[in-house]
C-alpha cells in the first residue's frame, strides 16, 4: 500500500485503529479459547493414556508372573533328576510340559537345557535334537555367567523352523546351588499384539512392550517380524534406561514418523516397560473441530466488520500511496536509465582508448630495446607511466560499465580483510585509525580479488580525503539474507561489507550521483570521479550492488552487497613472475586493428616466433586450412564480421582440440563468457613481459616446435 507519510498519518490513524480493533479483539478471544480447549484435550488424552497403561501393565504383569510360575513348576518337576534320567523319561515329561503350554496361550514352547546348552526335553518336539546347541543364545549366556533370576531375552528366530519369539529363562540349580542348565519359555509376541489390537480402538492407537535396553518385544501397530530397537536419539530411551517408573513424553516415532503423546510405565519386578500413545494429530483434529464450530459463528461477523473498516482505510490511503509509488518508481527508473546509458558510453570509449594505449605501450617496449641516451630513457618512462595511468582509468571505466573481464575466486572476507590491513594503513595517514569488526562464521563470496582490492582502496582514499584532520575508518562485514527486493533490489544470501568514515559526509543533493563516472566534488586535479563508479560496477558485475548513506558533516557509509558462495575458499597461492624466454614456433595472430597487429607481430618476432597475421576470423580459418602448421592461435575478441574471437576459438577447439588458443581484449560483452568456458584472456593493454608470460603458460620452452 506504500509508505505512510507524516501528512497522511494524521488522516489515517483513526481508520487504522478501527481496522486493528476489528481483528485484534476477536483474534485474542479465539486464541484464548483455543489455548484453554487444547489444555482440556491434552488432559483428557493423558487420562486415556493412564487408563490404557493400567490395563496393559496388568495384562503384562499377569503374563510374566504366569510364565515365571510355569518355570518354577518345571524346575520343581525336574528337581533331583540327572540329564540321563530326564532323557530316559522324556515322553512323560514332554506330555506334562505340553499340557502346561496348551493352557497358556502366550507360551510358544517350554524347553529344558543342560549346562552345555543341549536340549533335554521340550513341550513341542520329541525326541529333542541332541545336536542342537543353544549355548550361544543370549538368554543362556545370561544364566550361565551368573544367576540372572527371571531373564527376559531379545526377540530371536528359532533354529528349527522360522518362528519369531522372545525367551524368558531361569536357572536349573543343583542340590548344592550350582548351575545345572536352564528352563526357557518361548513367548509369542503375537499374543501381546493381538491383545493390544483389541483394546487400541478404545484406549490408545499405539501400544508397546519394551525391554529396558530399548528393544521392542511386541508392538501394535506392528511392522512385520523384523526386530525393532529405539535409537540413541529417541527421547524415550533415556527415560527407561534411567529406571524411571513412569512418565509422559511427546515425540515423533522412529518407526512410523508419527508424533504422539506417549505414557510409559515399568512392570513391577521385571526390566520391561509398557507404553501407550495417542497421535497428537488426533488431538489437533479434535481442537480444530471445536474451533470450527466457534469460527462458523464468529468468523463471518469478524470478517464483515474488518472488510468495512479496511475498505474505508484503503480508499483513503490509495490516493496518498499512488502518488508516492509514482515518485519512487520514476526516481528509480531515471537513475537506472542514467547509469545504464553512461555505462554503455563509457564502455565504448574505453574500448577505443584501450586500442590507443596498446599501440603506445607496444611501441614503448620496442624503443626500450634500442640503446638511447638517459634523457630519451626518461621520456620513455614518462610515456609508459602515463599509459599505465590511462590503463588504470580504462579499467575503472570498464568496471563501472560491467564489461571488465572478471576472474572470480572464492574468498572469506574475515581472513582477506585482516591481511589487507597493512596495505590500508600505508594508503591512509597516521592520524586515521582503522577499526575492523568481522564476526566469526562469515560466509564465503566469489569475486575478482584485484577488483575487490581496488574497490576497497577507492573507498578508503575517499574516506581519507573526507577526514583532513584525522578520524576513524570502520570496516564491518556480516551475513545477510535479503527477502524484500525493495531494500536494495536484490534477493538471496549476501555478505555485506561496509566502510564508514567520520569525515565531512556528502550533501543529500549530491548523494544520488556519487556512483556516476567523472562526478566528483573535489577540486580540479584532486580526483577523476571514477573511484566510486568502479566500486559500483565491481559490485554489480559480481552479482550484487553498492549503496551509499551519508549526512553532511556526519560521515559516510559505503556498503557492498556480495553474493554468498557455497564453495570453499582457496588458500593463498604464491605466484612467481616468469622471465622473458626466447621462443621458437609459429603463431597465428588474428587482429583487425593494423597498428596493434604490427606492434604485436614485431614483439612476437623479437621473442623468436614466426608470425602469420589474419585480419578477421574468416581469414584465420582459411590460414588453418592451409598446409601451414601453427603452434598457437593468438586472437583479439572484438573483430568485424559475423564471427568474433570467441566464436573463432570455439570452432578451433572443435576442429583442432590440441591447438592452444590465447584470446586478448580490453573490452567485450562476451569476455566473461569466454573465461567461463575455459579460454585464457590476456587483458589489453599488455606489455611484452605479460605477453611472453601468457604464451609461456601454453607452450613452454620444451613443448615448442622448431620453426621450419
Amino acid at each position: 500500500m506504500g509508505r505512510v507519510t507524516p501528512k497522511s498519518r494524521t488522516v489515517l490513524w483513526p481508520l487504522q485503529l478501527l481496522v486493528c480493533a476489528s481483528l485484534l479483539g476477536p483474534a485474542l478471544f479465539f486464541v484464548y479459547t483455543a489455548w484453554d480447549d487444547y489444555g482440556r484435550i491434552r488432559q483428557h488424552s493423558d487420562e486415556r493414556i493412564e487408563r490404557a497403561l493400567d490395563v496393559v501393565q496388568e495384562h503384562s504383569l499377569k503374563a510374566f508372573q504366569t510364565i515365571e510360575r510355569t518355570m518354577a513348576e518345571t524346575n520343581e518337576v525336574l528337581r533331583g533328576l540327572t540329564p540321563e534320567q530326564i532323557l530316559a523319561d522324556e515322553a512323560r515329561l514332554q506330555n506334562r510340559l505340553r499340557r502346561t503350554q496348551d493352557a497358556l496361550p502366550q507360551i510358544e514352547a517350554i524347553w529344558v537345557f543342560d549346562r552345555a546348552g543341549r536340549p533335554l526335553v521340550s513341550s513341542t518336539i520329541r525326541p529333542v535334537p541332541r545336536d542342537l546347541d543353544n549355548s550361544d543364545r543370549g538368554y543362556f549366556k545370561a544364566q550361565a555367567e551368573q544367576d540372572a533370576g527371571t531373564y527376559i531375552g531379545r526377540t530371536i528366530t528359532s533354529k528349527i523352523g522360522d518362528i519369531r519369539f522372545f525367551v524368558v529363562s531361569q536357572r536349573r540349580p543343583t542340590q548344592d546351588g550350582s548351575f545345572d542348565g536352564i528352563v526357557a519359555v518361548s513367548v509369542r509376541p503375537e499374543h501381546f499384539r493381538e491383545y493390544y489390537g483389541r483394546i487400541s480402538r478404545a484406549l490408545a492407537d499405539s501400544i508397546s512392550l519394551i525391554r529396558a535396553d530399548g528393544e521392542f518385544l511386541a508392538r501394535y501397530p506392528s511392522r512385520g517380524n523384523e526386530p525393532l530397537q529405539l535409537t540413541p536419539g529417541n527421547s524415550l530411551l533415556p527415560a527407561i534406561q534411567s529406571s524411571a517408573q513412569y512418565g509422559f513424553i511427546t515425540a515423533v516415532s522412529q518407526l512410523d514418523s508419527i508424533e504422539r503423546r506417549i505414557g510409559y510405565r515399568k512392570i513391577p519386578g521385571y526390566p520391561v516397560y509398557v507404553t501407550t500413545g495417542i497421535e497428537t494429530a488426533s488431538m489437533w483434529r479434535e481442537l480444530w473441530s471445536r474451533m470450527a464450530q466457534l469460527l462458523a459463528f464468529g468468523l463471518p461477523a469478524t470478517l464483515g466488520l474488518f472488510a468495512i473498516s479496511l475498505l474505508a482505510l484503503q480508499r483513503t490511503r490509495s490516493f496518498h500511496a499512488e502518488v508516492e509509488r509514482r515518485e519512487i518508481a520514476e526516481t528509480a527508473l531515471k537513475q537506472a536509465q542514467r547509469l545504464e546509458a553512461v555505462g554503455h558510453l563509457t564502455g565504448g570509449v574505453a574500448h577505443d582508448f584501450n586500442n590507443l594505449l596498446m599501440v603506445v605501450k607496444g611501441n614503448v617496449d620496442r624503443l626500450r630495446r634500442y640503446p638511447m641516451e638517459e634523457r630519451q630513457k626518461r621520456s620513455l618512462d614518462a610515456i609508459d607511466t602515463a599509459a599505465g595511468r590511462g590503463a588504470s582509468l580504462v579499467r575503472q571505466l570498464l568496471s563501472f560499465s560491467r564489461q571488465q573481464t572478471h576472474e572470480p575466486e572464492v574468498v572469506n572476507l574475515s581472513r582477506y580483510l585482516r591481511d589487507l590491513q597493512d596495505m590500508l594503513r600505508s594508503s591512509l595517514r597516521g592520524d586515521i585509525a582503522i577499526d575492523m569488526q568481522l564476526p566469526p562464521g562469515l560466509w564465503n563470496t566469489k569475486v575478482d580479488l584485484n577488483e575487490l582490492e581496488l574497490a576497497i582502496l577507492n573507498i578508503a582514499v575517499n574516506a581519507r580525503d573526507a577526514m583532513p584532520n584525522g578520524g576513524r575508518l570502520l570496516i564491518e562485514a556480516w551475513n545477510l539474507n535479503l527477502r524484500d527486493r525493495d531494500i536494495v533490489g536484490l534477493r538471496g544470501d549476501f555478505v555485506a561489507l561496509s566502510l564508514t568514515d567520520t569525515g565531512s559526509g556528502i550533501p543529500q543533493d549530491v548523494l544520488p550521483h556519487v556512483f556516476e563516472p567523472f562526478y566528483t566534488t573535489k577540486a580540479v586535479g584532486k580526483g577523476t570521479g571514477l573511484g566510486l563508479s568502479q566500486v559500483y560496477g565491481f559490485a554489480r558485475q559480481s552479482g550484487g550492488t553498492a549503496t551509499a548513506l551519508a549526512e553532511s558533516g556526519r560521515g559516510t557509509t559505503i556498503t557492498l552487497y556480495l553474493p554468498r558462495s557455497l564453495e570453499a575458499a582457496a588458500g593463498n597461492v604464491q605466484t612467481q613472475e616468469l622471465p622473458i624466454r626466447s621462443g621458437h614456433g609459429h603463431i597465428l595472430l588474428v587482429e583487425d586493428n593494423l597498428d596493434i597487429a604490427e606492434v604485436t607481430r614485431i614483439s612476437l618476432e623479437e621473442m623468436g616466433f614466426q608470425v602469420t597475421h589474419a585480419a578477421d576470423a574468416r581469414g584465420a580459418l582459411a590460414a588453418l586450412r592451409s598446409d601451414t602448421a601453427f603452434d598457437l592461435i593468438f586472437s583479439d575478441i572484438v573483430m568485424p564480421g559475423d564471427l568474433n574471437g570467441v566464436d573463432l576459438a570455439r570452432i578451433i577447439r572443435s576442429q583442432h582440440p590440441s591447438l592452444p588458443i590465447l584470446l586478448a581484449t580490453g573490452y567485450s560483452a562476451v569476455a566473461q563468457t569466454a573465461t567461463d568456458e575455459g579460454f585464457t584472456i590476456l587483458r589489453k593493454p599488455y606489455d611484452t613481459v605479460e605477453l611472453n608470460t601468457a604464451i609461456d603458460k601454453f607452450l613452454g620452452v620444451v613443448a615448442l616446435k622448431a620453426s621450419a
